[in-house]
């Protein structure tokens, strides 16, 4: 699997998500550089990952839709291309139109970084299509600009169509407003497109693919968390298309 980590001014997870596909995936992996407007025709998999991108000027992710290498981006994912945002790289693929909606302020007005639980909604992707379904797992969130929106009507249908991949709940489950750390409508943490080739979410799960990097785990874990099957799923997918190719 080849793979491309895109690096804006102001990335700062871009060294996590690198350190996953190619220290603990062994992926051959790459850094693309925002001004670049590279060809992506051999790369299976692009990851924006999260950060301030141009300090979040005027609106996170709003500058950044129009760097050069979004030029590149954009043509990949439409043509198929397995492309994951990360907090501020849900923000750019939201504000580029490759996914629905819009994410905007946290219903506190603040910036807001803690632990939270999230339910897998959706297995039916390449990046969650190992998971269990409606299990919960702890991630981190770290963000200002995370309350996803979406009109209702729209709203009812991405979710009839199964893109909505993760929402926030409680230890047990539960999806309520205390339980939704920003004000995201439907609660919803990440999602995806229509094509199900596109995904974009608000929690960091690189931050916490090792055991060792959560303040608790079960022994049941061993070495790595949960959250690491996201990134082999996208590797097994990947390897399922290229075979039926």
């Amino acid at each position: 699997m080849k793979c491309g980590i895109v690096v804006f001014p102001g990335s700062n997870c871009d060294h996590d998500c690198y350190h996953i596909l190619k220290d603990v995936l062994n992926q051959e992996t790459h850094w693309l550089w925002h001004k670049a407007d590279v060809d992506l025709s051999s790369y299976d998999l692009v990851i924006l990952p999260g950060g301030f991108s141009y300090g979040d000027y005027l609106r996170a992710g709003a500058i950044s839709r129009f760097s050069p290498i979004m030029n590149s981006v954009i043509p990949f994912a439409e043509n198929g291309g397995k492309v994951l945002g990360i907090c501020n790289g849900f923000q750019i693929l939201v504000e580029s139109g490759l996914l629905p909606g819009a994410l905007i302020q946290n219903h506190t007005r603040k910036f807001i970084c803690k632990n939270v639980y999230v339910r897998i909604e959706s297995t039916d992707t390449p990046f969650t299509q190992q998971c269990s379904d409606k299990s919960i797992i702890q991630v981190p969130i770290a963000h200002h600009q995370g309350s996803y929106y979406i009109d209702p009507l729209s709203l009812n249908d991405i979710e009839k169509r199964g893109q909505v991949l993760f929402r926030y709940c409680d230890a047990k489950g539960n999806i309520s407003e205390s339980s939704n750390p920003n004000g995201s409508i439907g609660s919803v943490a990440g999602l995806c497109n229509e094509q199900k080739n596109v995904m974009g979410m608000m929690p960091h799960p690189e931050r916490v693919v090792r055991t060792t990097q959560n303040s608790w785990h079960p022994e049941v874990w061993g070495d790595d968390s949960p959250w690491i099957r996201m990134f082999r799923n996208a590797q097994i997918g990947i390897a399922s298309c290229r075979e039926r190719v």
